[in-house]
């Protein structure tokens, strides 16, 4: 593909390939594969071997074709919608199209098996628009027949590929069709019994092609999902078969745990992603007659634990025994956490709840028992199920949605002495800090544990109790004391482990904003090992020589728990309180450490980050007394950071692309950030700058821009952190500070002009978006300017307005070309922000009414000469009764006709 043309004008070229020539393509290919199926083939012949490959890739190809030009991703596998278009209909309401495939599949051998069942996949899932209910239900039939015939025969499953193929298009049954259509389907009845062997033998042979379990479970997740809503009479029969699918993935997953300690295979355990996935499935899929599912899980857990039991009792229990017992009960708890998670999919009852109760007393219980030995051992999968379990219990039980007369806690009361919301929020933070202090070294469950510390800490009622608890208040007077090592100031990991510290003080942050307002001293007490530290860095400072390394673990870890406070302090009050101990005392420490170590990312991002959320207006904390400097003096010390960081790292030279973004990209999109959240506050007068003489904005502008001229356009749209923060601020700038962008050399217009052209077409919207209110704005401002310039008035322009028109009517194809790109992307493609797109293009037009008027003859002239007519008059219509201004209802009038 020619990589010089816009994607909008590959998209052009895509559609009206698909308009002439793609369905003659397939049906052509569908002909020859007719004539292939009806031939005896000799297949060891190479030629007719790989003609009867290629001519399987050329449909699957014809049937996996963007046909709207919305798939942006080719390599995810499931866009479960075909948009087949309607005048492709008569061959989808030929059910001798679908007969091709299945016939194919039977009658070929197993190696072409699984292009033709890929074909199949797509058929399954062309829209349902395209038929109406009689000729879909017609289709549904044949497929299901299809189906049913593979599953009787399914000597070629056993290719992995097939198998694999097979199992997406089982999927495909449900992502397309309703149950209420598939119950009506004559052989139902017998096609789910299949479907469901199938299921359950599959998951037996958990390690045979364990990829392709995905999407069995994603077919009887959506069936179960569907069961409340189901209005046809014929019976559905799930309620049989759905506990055999669930008996069979919890047994599976048990047995195969001795299998792979024995044999040393991969543990699917280690890959959370996956378990998290197929968890999510069987949460919907479980709570399908829970009760079945319920005595199950009882059943199972109480054999692992008391055998678990036995085994730490007993002095001549082995390691391997030991570890068995503990991969069983680390899936049982996973899955215990996901079927309570499950709760929210359906309409729950009081039995259920108690029989969540029943489940959540023996994990607990558990609980108690592996927290008793940590001193001596502990499992890492086992602690990272209980905290999924404890994620998933927190959704579901804790908060300010939840009954509190509910079933479960009645049965946490009885069984555990647990009374109340308070009493089970106490074992939360017990857990909490039981990690802490003995998993500290472990990332991924102190990751973990952090995470529900500061999801516990946002919930209204639950912040609130949990303040009120005596571990929480342990934990605000002693969070740097060495029960929280791991985060401690003298601790010897490297500066990048340090991110957890963040999550933590956010969520300490949040418990100390709930009593600030009555207790000030707490306040004070809290922050002094921070003061402390702060005063250490100084100190290091004031010496000529002092360890590099040891000041930056002690300032990173500082700025990282700061950030955290910061974040959590969204009230002015909270947020006054740390503005004020941070400025002035110790902003010339973070000042000195960009100075020093401008070239270490693992240092100044952490500063940077800071920063910008210190001038963040969040919430409105930023709302100085009418007497109070400080909205300017705090965006001096914003400048001065960007400014001196900006030109610092400009001075890195030539950085391999690989490391670009780590080294130099990434601090300059926090400066871009920090930028735009200082100028979009609404706590500064940026007037006040100039009038005075401080040159605070100035630096900060002209960094932005030399900053900017170092990157290359590829690198702005590549990095989507940077491309979010530049247009974001670019925005800011065009809506307040257009002087300043008038004032600037040609060539860094042009620079900027071309950045807001191709983030037109990006295929991230928040960038499209942004870039279509930079270009309204600047086209707002250039048609003021000349509509001044033609009027006689006694005040001239002023020399950056004149200039800047100057540039434009020197250079109209930038603009010209944003006209047609926004004109193309709204006529020719699957807008999905067209009010965005529709306010710079009014604008557009009356400032290029000659070039607009070409380019809409050009793509009336481009149609089929039946099509112009309409063409034509759709164009008439969208400039009736538009008038040559930009007011808003002239703007809002254009929307409309648009």
């Amino acid at each position: 593909a020619d990589t010089t043309h816009p994607l909008t004008k590959h998209r052009k070229i895509a559609s009206s390939f698909r308009d002439s020539s793609l369905f003659d393509i397939f049906t052509l290919s569908c002909n020859l594969l007719k004539q292939a199926s009806g031939k005896n083939l000799n297949l060891n012949d190479e030629s007719q071997h790989g003609l009867l490959m290629q001519l399987l890739k050329l449909t699957h190809n014809c049937l996996n074709f963007d046909f709207i030009g919305t798939s942006t991703d080719e390599s995810s596998d499931d866009l479960c919608t075909v948009q087949i278009p309607t005048s492709w209909r008569s061959a989808f309401l030929d059910s001798s199209t679908l007969q091709l495939f299945f016939d194919l599949y039977h009658s070929i051998p197993p190696s072409f098996s699984p292009l033709v069942l890929s074909c199949l996949v797509q058929i399954a899932s062309v829209r349902r628009s395209l038929f109406n209910n009689a000729e879909r239900a017609k289709f549904l039939s044949h497929l299901v027949d299809g189906v049913k015939r593979i599953l009787e025969n399914p000597q070629s499953l056993s290719d992995p590929n097939n198998y694999h193929e097979f199992c997406r298009l089982l999927a495909r049954l449900k992502s397309n069709y309703q149950l209420g259509e598939l119950v009506k389907v004559e052989n139902y009845p017998e096609v789910i019994r299949l479907i469901a062997n199938f299921t359950v033998t599959s998951l037996q042979h958990w390690e045979f092609a364990p990829n392709s379990v995905h999407y069995l479970l994603s077919l009887w997740q959506r069936l179960a999902a569907s069961v409340p809503y189901v209005k046809a009479t014929e019976p559905h029969m799930l309620e049989t078969y759905t506990p055999e699918v669930t008996k069979a993935y919890i047994t599976s997953r048990l047995e195969s745990v001795h299998i792979i300690l024995r044999d040393g295979l991969e543990d699917p355990l280690e890959d959370t992603g996956l378990v998290q996935q197929q968890l999510d499935q069987l949460s919907t899929i479980g709570r399908c007659e829970y009760e079945k599912t319920c005595a199950l899980l009882v059943q199972l857990f109480d054999q692992s634990a008391q055998s678990y039991q036995e085994l730490l009792q007993s002095a001549s229990a082995s390691p391997m025994d030991i570890a068995v017992q503990e991969g069983r009960l680390t899936w049982l708890v996973y899955i215990i956490g996901a079927v309570i998670g499950g709760r929210v999919s359906f309409a729950s009852t009081d039995e259920q709840d108690a029989m969540d109760g029943e489940l959540v007393c023996r994990v607990l219980q558990l609980m108690n028992l592996t927290d008793s030995r940590l001193a001596q051992a502990g499992n890492e999968k086992l602690e990272l199920a209980m905290l999924s379990f404890f994620e998933q219990f927190r959704k579901i039980y804790i908060g300010d949605q939840v009954q509190k007369s509910s079933k479960l806690y009645r049965r946490l009361s009885e069984v555990l002495c647990l009374n109340d919301e308070t009493m089970v929020l106490s074992v939360f933070i017990g857990k909490i800090i039981t990690n802490l202090k003995y998993w500290g070294r472990c990332e991924p469950i102190t990751s973990k544990t952090l995470q529900l510390l500061n999801d516990l800490s946002i919930g209204y009622s639950s912040v609130r109790k949990l303040v009120k608890l005596s571990a929480v208040q342990f934990m605000l007077n002693n969070h740097t004391s060495e029960h929280f090592s791991f985060l401690g100031i003298n601790n010897q990991s490297n500066l990048t482990d340090m991110r957890c510290r963040t999550t933590f003080y956010t969520a300490l942050g949040r418990l100390l904003m709930v009593d600030l307002g009555e207790d000030e001293d707490q306040y004070e007490q809290f922050m002094l090992p921070l003061t402390g530290a702060f005063e250490a860095v100084a100190q290091m400072f004031s010496t000529n020589s002092f360890n590099e390394q040891e000041a930056k673990r002690t300032l990173v870890g500082l700025v990282r728990d700061l950030r955290g406070i910061a974040f959590a302090f969204n009230a002015k009050t909270s947020f006054m309180m740390l503005f004020e101990w941070i400025y002035p005392s110790y902003m010339p420490i973070l000042q000195r450490a960009i100075e020093l170590w401008y070239h270490d990312p693992a240092c100044t991002t952490p500063v940077l980050k800071l920063m910008a959320e210190l001038v963040h207006n969040r919430s409105q904390r930023l709302q100085f007394d009418v007497s109070s400097p400080n909205g300017i003096l705090l965006f001096r010390e914003t400048s001065k950071m960007i400014t001196m960081y900006g030109n610092r790292i400009l001075t890195l030279g030539e950085v391999p692309k690989d490391q670009v973004y780590a080294l130099k990209l990434k601090g300059i999109s926090i400066c871009f950030s920090m930028l735009k959240a200082a100028l979009s506050g609404s706590y500064v007068n940026f007037g006040v700058f100039r009038l005075y003489g401080d040159d605070a904005l100035d630096n900060a502008l002209q960094t932005f821009i030399k900053l900017l001229l170092s990157i290359p356009h590829s690198d702005l749209l590549d990095y989507p952190k940077l491309s979010q923060s530049y247009y974001s601020l670019l925005e800011v700038l065009t809506q307040d500070h257009m002087n300043f962008i008038a004032s600037l050399e040609p060539h860094v217009i042009m620079y900027i002009l071309s950045s807001i052209s191709e983030g037109l077409t990006a295929l991230d919207t928040m960038v499209c978006t942004g870039c279509c209110s930079c270009l309204d704005h600047i086209v707002t401002y250039l048609f003021k300017q000349l509509s001044r310039s033609t009027k006689k008035r006694t005040t001239p322009l002023n020399q950056e307005s004149d200039r800047f028109l100057h540039i434009m009517q020197q250079h109209p194809e930038m603009i010209q070309q944003m006209l047609s790109t926004v004109l193309n992307i709204i006529i020719f493609e699957d807008c999905r922000n067209q009010w965005s797109m529709s306010r710079p293009l009014l604008g557009l037009i009356l400032l290029n009414e000659k070039y607009f008027s070409d380019l809409r003859n050009s793509i009336v002239n481009s149609q089929p000469p039946e099509k112009q007519q309409a063409m034509h008059l759709c164009f008439e219509n969208l400039m009736e009764g538009i008038e040559r201004n930009l007011l808003t209802k002239n703007r809002d009038r254009f929307t409309q006709n648009l």
